[in-house]
C-alpha cells in the first residue's frame, strides 16, 4: 500500500511542477515578447491557468511528501523518491540544454548570414524565449538539486539512490554522445557535399553550422558524465553493475551494427560506380559522403566502447559468468553475420538463375544493382559471421569444464533454436511456393516464367536446408556431449538423506529424483539408527524439523558436517523457514494481530521500482538507437 501510496503523491507531483514550471515560463515569454501582443491575452490566460491550477497541487503533494520522508526512513530512501528527483532534474535541466543549444545555433546562423528559421531546434523562438526558459530551468532545478545534496547527506542507506543515479549519469551520457554523433556525421556529410561555388548563405550551409552548434553542446555534457562515470569504477557496486553492462552493450552492439550497414552501402556504391551507374566521379564522391559520415562516427563508439566493454567483461572474477557475457556479444553478431550471409548467397545464386534464363539481364546495367547488392551484402557477413561463429564453434567442442558450460549455455541454446526455428519456417514458405508453382502450372495456371520461379524457389528450399541441417548438427552435438559429462559428474556425486521419519521424508524424496535426478546416487539414513561416523557425502538433504531439533549424535555431526546442507521445510508445529529479515518482521506483526503466517517463496532481492527505472532506461536506449538507425537510413537512402 505504501508503493502505490508513493506512486501517487510524488507522479502528481512531477507532472504538476512541470505544469507550473512551462505555466510561468509562457507568463513571462508573453509579457517581455513584445512580438506576441496580438495573442497575448489568450497567452496570458493560458499561462495564468496552468500557474494557478498547478501550483497548489505540486505543494499539496510535495509537501506531503517532504513531511513523511523526515518522519520516516522508509519513506525517505524509497527508490521513488529517488526515481521523482533524478527525473525532476532530467526534465529541469534537459530543457535547459535544448533552449541553449537553440540560442547558440540561431547566433551562429544569423552570423553566418543564414536564415535563422533553419536552426536545428528552436528556430521559430526568440533569444528572449530561450533565456526565459534556460534561468527558470535552471532555478527549480537548483531547488532539487539542494534537496538531493541534503538527502545524500542524511540517507540511512544509500542504495536505492545509488542506482537511479547511475541510470542518470547514463542517461546524461547518452544525450551528449547522441549530440556528438549527430553533429559529427552532420560535419562529415557537409564535407562531401561542398562546393566552393556556393556562397556562404546558400541553402545547404546551415549543415554545418548545425554539426558546430551541436558539437559545442554535447562534447562538454559527453566528456564530464562520462568521466564521472569512469571515475567512480573503484566502487565495486558501480564496477558489476549490471546497467553499465547493458549500456557497454548497447553502445558496441549500435556501433558494429551500423558500421557494417555503412560498408555495405559504400560497398554497394563503389560497385555499382565501378559497373558503370552513370554518375560523375564528383556526384559519387557526394553519395558515398552519406554512409563514410554514419560509419565514423560510430566506427570510433564500436572501437572505443567495445575496449571498455571488453574490460567489463574482465571485471567478473567468476570464469563462467565472464565467459556467458562475453558469449551474448558474440553470438548476437553471430546471427546477423548469418542472416546477412545467407541473404548474400541466395541473392546471388538468383542473379545466376536469372541470367541463365532470363533475357532482361543481357546488359550490364541490368545485373549491376542485384549483384552490387549480393556481393556487398557477402563481404560484410561471411566475415563476420566466420569471426564470430567459429570461437563460438570451438568453445563448445572442447573438452572439460569451459566446454561444459559453453554447451549448456542458455544464449548458445537460444541462438541455435533460433536458426532452426527460421530454417524450418523459410522452408516451410520457399516449399510451399515452389509445390503452388508446380502445381498451378500443371493445372493449366498463368505462371510468369516457370523455369526462373522453380529454381529460385528450389535454391532458396536448398540452402533453409543446409541451414537446418548444419544446425541441427550442431545442437546434437552439443547434446550428446554434455549428457556424457554431467551423467559422468552425477553419478560420482554422494548425496546422503537423513530421515527423522517413519520413511515417508525419504520416500518423497526418492519418488521426486527418481523424476528430477535419477543419474544421482542416494544413500538413506534413519536418524533413529544413528549416523555411522565412516559415512561419506558431499551433500545431505535433511527435514527442517531435524535441522531446528537434532537427535542424539545427529546433531554434532551436521554441525561437523562440511559438505552442502539441503534443507527441505516439513510441517514442524510452530516452525516458519522464511527467506529474509523483511519477511521476519512481516511474519512477526501477523502474529501479533492475530493472523496466519503466509511467508513468500521467493525471495526478492531487488526492488519493484528499480525494475521499473531500467524498463524506462531501455525503452529510451531503444528508442536513442531506433532514432540513429532512421537517420542512418535516411542519410543513405536519401529519404
Amino acid at each position: 500500500m505504501k508503493t502505490i501510496r508513493r506512486l501517487y503523491f510524488y507522479a502528481v507531483a512531477a507532472i504538476s511542477v512541470e505544469v507550473v514550471l512551462w505555466g510561468i515560463i509562457t507568463l513571462l515569454r508573453s509579457i517581455f515578447n513584445t512580438n506576441k501582443i496580438v495573442d497575448g491575452s489568450s497567452t496570458l490566460a493560458q499561462a495564468l491557468s496552468l500557474i494557478l491550477v498547478g501550483l497548489p497541487i505540486f505543494l499539496i503533494h510535495w509537501l506531503w511528501a517532504q513531511r513523511v520522508s523526515a518522519k520516516d526512513d522508509e519513506e525517505k530512501t524509497a527508490g521513488v523518491r529517488a526515481v521523482f528527483l533524478y527525473g525532476i532534474l532530467l526534465g529541469t535541466l534537459i530543457p535547459a540544454v535544448q533552449n541553449l543549444l537553440a540560442l547558440i545555433d540561431r547566433t551562429f546562423l544569423s552570423a553566418a548570414n543564414l536564415y535563422t528559421y533553419r536552426a536545428i531546434v528552436g528556430g521559430s523562438q526568440t533569444w528572449l524565449d530561450n533565456l526565459i526558459a534556460i534561468v527558470i530551468n535552471l532555478l527549480l532545478a537548483a531547488y532539487f538539486w539542494n534537496i538531493l545534496k541534503e538527502e545524500w547527506r542524511t540517507l540511512p542507506e544509500t542504495e536505492s539512490f545509488a542506482e537511479i543515479r547511475r541510470l542518470y549519469r547514463f542517461i546524461w551520457m547518452l544525450y551528449g554522445l547522441l549530440m556528438v554523433v549527430f553533429g559529427a556525421q552532420q560535419a562529415l556529410d557537409y564535407a562531401f557535399t561542398f562546393s566552393p561555388e556556393n556562397v556562404l548563405g546558400a541553402v545547404g550551409r546551415e549543415i554545418i553550422v548545425n554539426a558546430i552548434a551541436l558539437l559545442l553542446i554535447g562534447s562538454p555534457i559527453w566528456f564530464f558524465s562520462w568521466r564521472i562515470l569512469q571515475d567512480v569504477l573503484p566502487d565495486s557496486a558501480e564496477r558489476e553493475s549490471y546497467l553499465r553492462l547493458g549500456i557497454l552493450y548497447l553502445l558496441s552492439l549500435s556501433g558494429v551494427i551500423i558500421v557494417l550497414t555503412a560498408g555495405g552501402n559504400l560497398l554497394y556504391m563503389l560497385l555499382m560506380h565501378i559497373f558503370g551507374d552513370g554518375r560523375s566521379f564528383v556526384e559519387f564522391l557526394q553519395d558515398i559522403g552519406g554512409p563514410i559520415s554514419i560509419g565514423l562516427p560510430f566506427g570510433i563508439i564500436w572501437a572505443y566502447y567495445g575496449k571498455w566493454l571488453n574490460q567489463q567483461f574482465d571485471f567478473d572474477e567468476n570464469a563462467p559468468r565472464r565467459a556467458g557475457k562475453q558469449r551474448l556479444y558474440f553470438y548476437i553478431l553471430s546471427i546477423l553475420g548469418l542472416a546477412a550471409t545467407f541473404f548474400a548467397i541466395a541473392s546471388l545464386l538468383s542473379v545466376i538463375i536469372d541470367l541463365a534464363v532470363s533475357k532482361g539481364y543481357l546488359s550490364v546495367s541490368g545485373i549491376a544493382s542485384p549483384l552490387s547488392s549480393a556481393l556487398a551484402s557477402l563481404a560484410v557477413g561471411l566475415p563476420l559471421w566466420l569471426m564470430t561463429w567459429r570461437p563460438m564453434q570451438a568453445q563448445a567442442l572442447e573438452e572439460g569444464d569451459r566446454g561444459d558450460h559453453a554447451r549448456r549455455s542458455v544464449i548458445r541454446k537460444t541462438d541455435l533454436y533460433v536458426v532452426l526455428f527460421a530454417s524450418v519456417i523459410g522452408g516451410m514458405v520457399s516449399a510451399g511456393t515452389l509445390i503452388f508453382t508446380l502445381i498451378n502450372s500443371l493445372l493449366g495456371g498463368d505462371v510468369a516464367n516457370f523455369t526462373k520461379s522453380t529454381l529460385n524457389s528450389l535454391q532458396v528450399l536448398i540452402l533453409f536446408g543446409v541451414l537446418l541441417q548444419y544446425h541441427l548438427s550442431a545442437l546434437r552435438k552439443d547434446g550428446s556431449a554434455r549428457t556424457d559429462a554431467l551423467e559422468a559428474k552425477q553419478e560420482g556425486f554422494q548425496l546422503l538423506v537423513l530421515d527423522n521419519t517413519d520413511g515417508k521424508f525419504a520416500e518423497a524424496v526418492k519418488a521426486v529424483f527418481a523424476k528430477r535426478a535419477p543419474k544421482v546416487p542416494l544413500t538413506v539414513l534413519n536418524v533413529k539408527d544413528g549416523v555411522p561416523a565412516d559415512v561419506k557425502a558431499n551433500a545431505v538433504i535433511l527435514p527442517g524439523s531435524l535441522a531446528v531439533s537434532p537427535q542424539g549424535n545427529v546433531g554434532a555431526w551436521i554441525q561437523s558436517f562440511g559438505g552442502s546442507k539441503l534443507i527441505i521445510p516439513d510441517e514442524a508445529a510452530g516452525v516458519w523457514w522464511l527467506n529474509d529479515f523483511g519477511q521476519a518482521a512481516d511474519s512477526a506483526k501477523a502474529l501479533a494481530e492475530g493472523q496466519d503466517i503466509r511467508p513468500q517463496s521467493a525471495i526478492r532481492t531487488t526492488p519493484v521500482w528499480t525494475y521499473i527505472a531500467y524498463v524506462f532506461a531501455a525503452l529510451f536506449a531503444c528508442q536513442l538507437v531506433f532514432v540513429l538507425l532512421a537517420f542512418g537510413v535516411s542519410m543513405v537512402t536519401g529519404f
